[in-house]
């Protein structure tokens, strides 16, 4: 399974990537905003300095939402860098947009994904990778992970190419449980990625380790 860090932070995408398992990014306009960038030249300037950190698919969202524009705005991004995927909400005009991307050799990423039947839908027009929401998913009260395990299912069993990446990620255990039911991809906020790295009984035996060198 792939990680992908979920963020606009330049200092967080370097410390990920630091990390040695960083695969991607993806963003939206809500994480833009939250850094201070506005307006499309300061847009275009960050998606550049993302791609000179991370080798690999940054997902850049379009802001549009009736067909032209998603196009226009699409081919705009897709301009930006090789490793710029598309990312393209999941409404009519966005799955006729995802076909035409995939027609002109566009990757796409579907977001705002949350249920099987859209993910049919994304995988059909073509989408590289559809984004099922899992934590707010969870939000509803309903299980996000058995969604990815449902849509993993589909595409195995239909032989469909996209990618499942899981976002809306919450937790560690989140990453876990995508990891189990089949996801390709999750992406995810920092701290989760860091999550990962912790464990009671790690902290306790290093601390113990240490204590006993002093003895030698």
């Amino acid at each position: 399974m792939k990680f992908f860090i979920d963020t606009a932070n330049l200092a967080q995408i370097q410390e990920a990537h630091d990390l040695g398992v960083l695969d991607g990014v993806t963003t939206n306009p809500s994480l833009m905003a939250k850094e201070g960038i506005k307006g499309e030249a300061a847009i275009i300037k960050h998606y550049e300095d993302i791609c000179e950190i991370v080798d690999g698919d940054v997902s850049a969202e379009v802001l549009s939402t009736d067909f032209k524009s998603i196009i226009e705005e699409g081919k705009k991004l897709a301009a930006i860098h090789p490793n710029i995927v598309v990312k393209v909400p999941m409404i009519k005009d966005g799955v006729k947009a995802i076909k035409w991307f995939t027609d002109n050799g566009i990757r796409t990423n579907c977001t705002l994904v949350f249920s099987a039947g859209q993910a049919i839908l994304a995988a059909k027009a073509g989408a590289a990778y559809v984004s099922p929401f899992i934590g707010r998913i969870d939000d509803t009260n309903w299980d996000g992970v058995e969604l990815i395990a449902q849509i993993a299912q589909i595409y195995s069993l239909q032989g469909y190419k996209t990618e499942i990446l899981a976002a809306s990620i919450r937790s560690a255990l989140h990453i876990v449980k995508c990891a189990e039911v089949g996801a390709d991809v999750c992406t995810c906020p920092l701290d989760s990625i860091l999550g990962l790295l912790k464990h009671p009984l790690t902290d306790i035996g290093l601390a113990k380790f240490l204590e006993d060198a002093k003895k030698m």
